[in-house]
C-alpha cells in the first residue's frame, strides 16, 4: 500500500541587518538581491519580536499590505508546546521565513528550536546569506580561523565567570583555537573587566563593535595591551568577543 507524505512547505531562514534603522539602504546592503526577493514572496513569518520585525518587512517593499502577513513570535519565553502551532504553516503547504531580532536566525538564537522540529518533520530547510556577527568578527580578528568555537553566554557570576575565562585560556591553549563569546550589551563593560582581571598578559583578545553599523570597531590586542589603554566604549553596543592564547 502506497503511503502518502504529508506536503510540507519551506522553512527560510532569513538574516537580518544588523542596522535596524528604518532606512532601507542597509537591508539592501546586507542581503543580496536572490534573498530579498525570496522574502518578498513570503506571507508567514515566525519572529523573534512581532515590532521590530515589521520594521524591518516594511523596509522590503513587499507587494501585500504587512496587515496581510500572519506573524508568530518565538523568543525565550516561547514553550516547547507551542512550536507545532508555529510550525503548522509549513505542514499546511505554507513556505515560512524565521527572523531572528537581528543577524543570522538559529545562531544563539531560540529558532533554531523551530529548524529542529522542521527537520523532524522533513521539511526542507533553507538557509539565505545575509551577516553574521560571529564570521565577520572572527574574519576581522587575525585570530585562528581554522579551529574555533562558540559559547554563547559567559556566567554573569563574578566567580564562575572568572573560571569561565580560565577554562576559555586552557582549551584555546590545548585546541589551538579561537574561542568566540557574546553578552548582552550594558554587561559589556563588566565582561571587558573581568577578562583583564582573569586573562593571562599574553591571551590575545579582539572586540568587535557594531559590525556593518556606522560605529565599526575591531580591535586585537594582547591583554597586557588593553591594560594600557582607555576601556573601549562598548557599553550598550552589539560586540563579539575573542580569545586566544598566542
Amino acid at each position: 500500500m502506497k503511503i502518502e507524505q504529508a506536503v510540507t512547505g519551506t522553512l527560510y531562514l532569513l538574516p537580518v541587518p544588523l542596522d535596524m534603522t528604518p532606512d532601507a539602504t542597509a537591508l539592501h546592503a546586507a542581503l543580496p538581491a536572490s534573498a530579498l526577493a525570496r522574502a518578498r514572496e513570503l506571507r508567514h513569518f515566525v519572529v523573534e519580536h512581532a515590532k521590530s520585525a515589521r520594521a524591518v518587512l516594511k523596509r522590503l517593499c513587499l507587494p501585500v499590505p504587512l496587515q496581510a502577513l500572519s506573524l508568530a513570535e518565538l523568543n525565550e519565553h516561547t514553550p516547547e508546546t507551542a512550536l507545532q502551532d508555529l510550525i503548522t504553516p509549513l505542514l499546511q503547504g505554507h513556505d515560512l521565513g524565521l527572523m531572528s531580532e537581528a543577524g543570522c536566525p538559529a545562531v544563539a538564537d531560540p529558532g533554531a528550536r523551530l529548524v529542529a522540529l522542521a527537520h523532524q518533520r522533513d521539511a526542507r530547510v533553507v538557509p539565505l546569506v545575509g551577516p553574521s556577527s560571529l564570521l565577520l568578527a572572527l574574519m576581522a580578528s587575525g585570530l585562528n580561523g581554522q579551529r574555533f568555537a562558540f559559547h554563547g553566554y559567559l556566567p554573569a557570576k563574578v566567580e564562575a565567570r572568572g573560571q569561565a575565562i580560565r577554562e576559555l585560556e586552557r582549551e584555546s591553549r590545548v585546541r589551538q583555537q579561537t574561542q568566540i563569546f557574546i553578552e548582552t550589551p550594558y554587561r559589556n563593560p563588566a565582561l571587558f573587566a573581568a577578562l583583564l582581571q582573569y586573562a593571562h598578559p599574553n591571551t590575545l583578545l579582539c572586540l568587535a563593535t557594531d559590525l556593518t553599523l556606522p560605529g565599526e570597531s575591531v580591535r586585537t590586542r594582547a591583554i597586557r595591551e588593553w591594560r594600557k589603554h582607555p576601556a573601549p566604549d562598548c557599553s550598550h553596543r552589539p560586540t563579539v568577543f575573542l580569545l586566544a592564547v598566542g
